[in-house]
């Protein structure tokens, strides 16, 4: 019953509708009915500026692709449009808006290759949103190379050794960013780098000032202010902090709406709580604007660890579908999610092989040695694993896996070692592995 009540609540947080029901309930009930007025007048505010921002947005495609249409040969107006195209994608999902936007920006530098800036920025940003790290890592190389000094290029160029695996590099980088951190385009990558390398505390400090800073300064979409609100919550949610991630995407959907990246993260956070309904109710409204894979994913976990097997079956089909609609490379929450459930090993270690070939990151070690896990490979699997931990990042899953390995080699003193840091990194870091370790915990003792 407290499961239930604690759901029903939670998915209120995110109503719109509900938000003023629950202000006219909580206090008297003039009151109520004031505070009813004015939640009603605020979101009904935030929807006619998220509407401007939308046809503001569109009327500026429009208008990009008539110049095009007249100019073909416009190097200017074609890495606009491409920039457009990448927006748009980020606001609805649509994963053909981001090879539009490759197109776009590929023509720009065609007709102009020296000097176009825009032009190459529109490219990486593209190719980064396919997962295409090598190819995205080559263009801000050149920016970089063009003007070093440029804050907005060095933090491209970081994030893009991050991806590739190019700590040393990284670590170069980000060392030279430390001054320019209260830049909004400097702040997330330099955060995702000190989390990587094991500095939480200092990667929330500058989320959390940069999330304040984006509200604060008028001139941003909607979309890009409730993205630095995910930022927060993400981190937060790693870390087992589930009020102040609540907070944190509760923040981004009062910036921005039924955003599908937000409603996805409150489902996983509603997953790590145990309340499976609510998780299904809010992946269902992600989804129904896009068929994200990650939000499937939880659906799935959720509907299977609530007893409905068959529904989480259905939930792993439309994961794979939507999957299947994107180019680029391997998809690692997909391969994650085949491996936990003993599905397709063999093809997954192969393709995590292959993909470490230009993307030499932790994530890449660790996908590789949980798939050799699976394929009772463990003396290897310890060894690829010891890659992933080389930074001394501290991530739940990295530490439950490790802790896995460790104990199929029976090395109880590591086993308990690593499963205690997942725990106390982050007790709910899956809806069914942070169980697991438990119990694993409790055998070995």
């Amino acid at each position: 019953m407290e499961m239930r009540r604690r759901a029903i609540a939670f998915i209120e947080v995110v109503s719109v509708a509900a938000i003023a029901a629950t202000a006219a309930h909580a206090a008297g009930a003039h009151q109520g009915t004031v505070r009813e007025r004015r939640e009603a007048q605020a979101l009904g505010a935030v929807a006619r500026l998220r509407a401007r921002e939308t046809a503001r947005a569109e009327a500026d495609l429009r208008f990009y692709q008539a110049r095009v249409a007249q100019d073909p040969y416009g190097a200017a107006d074609r890495a606009k449009l491409a920039g457009l195209y990448a927006q748009r994608a980020r606001e609805t999902g649509e994963y053909e808006d981001y090879l539009r936007a490759e197109r776009e920006a590929r023509a720009s530098l065609a007709a102009r290759r020296e000097r176009n800036a825009p032009g190459r920025v529109a490219l990486a940003g593209a190719l980064m949103s396919q997962h295409r790290f090598a190819e995205a890592r080559a263009q801000a190389d050149t920016l970089f190379a063009a003007d070093p000094s440029r804050p907005s290029y060095r933090s491209l160029l970081g994030e893009l050794q991050m991806e590739t695996g190019d700590y040393d590099g990284a670590r170069v980088t980000f060392g030279s960013l430390l001054s320019s951190s209260a830049n909004l385009g400097v702040a997330p990558r330099l955060a995702r780098w000190m989390e990587l390398t094991g500095h939480t505390a200092g990667a929330r400090l500058l989320l959390y000032q940069a999330a304040h800073d984006a509200e604060g300064r008028g001139d941003l979409p909607a979309e890009q202010v409730a993205w630095f609100h995910l930022r927060v919550g993400d981190l937060e949610l790693r870390n087992g902090r589930l009020d102040q991630a609540q907070d944190a995407f509760v923040a981004g959907l009062r910036a921005h709406p039924e955003d599908y990246r937000l409603l996805g993260e409150m489902a996983k956070l509603a997953a790590a709580r145990g309340e499976w309904s609510a998780a299904l109710e809010l992946g269902g409204r992600a989804i129904a604007q896009v068929l994200d894979p990650a939000t499937l994913a939880v659906m799935s976990d959720a509907a299977l660890a609530s007893g409905d097997s068959a529904k989480a079956e259905e939930y792993a089909r439309a994961m794979e579908v939507s999957v299947r609609r994107q180019t680029g490379s391997l998809h690692r929450g997909w391969a994650i999610f085949l491996l936990d459930r003993g599905r397709r090993v063999d093809q997954v270690a192969a393709q995590a092989a292959a993909d470490l070939r230009t993307r030499r990151d932790v994530y890449g070690y660790d996908l590789l040695a949980w798939a050799q896990h699976r394929q009772g490979n463990d003396a290897e699997a310890r060894r690829t694993m010891a890659q992933a931990l080389r930074l001394g990042t501290r991530d739940a899953t990295l530490f439950y896996h490790a802790g896995m390995i460790a104990n199929a080699l029976h090395d109880t003193a590591a086993a308990r070692r690593y499963l205690s840091a997942a725990l106390k990194v982050n007790p709910h870091f899956h809806p069914l592995q942070a169980d697991e370790a438990r119990k694993t915990l409790r055998a070995l003792e």
